[in-house]
């Protein structure tokens, strides 16, 4: 299929750069117009408005910067919608993006949802997969296309699934970054470089790939047996993180936080039950 894409943002660029190399013809638009050149002179066709865009092909991708974007955009031209199959790969709430996809319905268009899990330079490649949900027919026709730019890993039918898969994993991904910078600025107090501080984040960090499987039968099942490491053991630990972070004259905020769900836990009764407890006072509000 040929492809319409608005939204050249890195993202948006790596994608178009994709279906070029693939051997299909793509549409591009963009607000900046400026941002299109270098991927006309590669073989990319140029809308001159969002109207043309659309005009020109079945499929259009969005690539925003979030579901109002979307709005900003596409509200001026409902007419031009009817017809159209939108992916929108814009990052947003799960909720936001239901919404969207009863507004495009609304409009005569069908929305499926996608989050794309790798950044841009790896587009493309063998490494990029893409989450995606909306009605299955729709998905199924257009699947040939989509695995152009990734893996296509179709969730299901509810368009807000995509998102929530594409939220739940950017969660692990940025926190386990936030924790490898403030464990770096923890050992740093001492003179210690970030680099010295590598070869052991990765062991320790492949020790905790190494426990998901346990950790996933415990939340799914609802039992946690605390033989090993209980939620009171793991807390006193989460509690000399805090403190020693606390005076080594560091942000505490991400260690306060682990700690939080571990004095929860303990509180509710979970003390010599495993840590995989916390997953009751993280399902619920503090």
């Amino acid at each position: 299929m040929n492809v319409t894409l608005i939204g050249l943002g890195p993202m948006g660029q790596a994608m178009v750069r994709s279906y070029l190399a693939a051997g299909h013809e793509v549409t591009v638009w963009n607000r900046t117009a400026s941002r299109a050149d270098e991927l006309v002179a590669a073989g990319a066709k140029r809308a001159e408005t969002v109207v043309d865009a659309l005009a020109a092909n079945e499929l259009v991708l969005l690539s925003l910067t979030d579901y109002q974007a979307m709005y900003d955009i596409l509200a001026p031209t409902e007419d031009a919608l009817r017809g159209k199959i939108v992916v929108n790969l814009s990052s947003d709430t799960p909720e936001r993006t239901r919404v969207a996809a009863e507004w495009l319905a609304a409009r005569g268009a069908e929305m499926i949802a996608g989050g794309i899990m790798v950044p841009a330079p790896v587009v493309g490649t063998e490494g990029s997969f893409v989450f995606y949900s909306g009605a299955q027919p729709v998905f199924d026709r257009i699947e040939p296309a989509l695995r152009v730019i990734g893996r296509p890993d179709y969730r299901g039918a509810d368009p807000g699934l995509a998102q929530l898969y594409y939220q739940s994993l950017l969660d692990l991904f940025l926190t386990t970054l936030s924790a490898f910078l403030h464990s770096a600025a923890l050992v740093g107090t001492a003179g210690v470089s970030a680099a010295t501080l590598v070869p052991y984040a990765t062991e320790l960090l492949a020790l905790a790939q190494s426990m998901l499987d346990e950790t996933a039968k415990n939340v799914d099942s609802g039992t946690h047996p605390g033989d090993q490491a209980n939620a009171k053991m793991m807390g006193a630990t989460a509690d000399h993180v805090l403190a020693a972070s606390r005076d080594a004259g560091i942000d505490t905020a991400l260690p306060a936080a682990v700690k939080e769900h571990y004095d929860r836990a303990i509180a509710a009764g979970h003390g010599r039950d495993s840590w995989s407890s916390l997953i009751d006072a993280i399902r619920s509000k503090a």
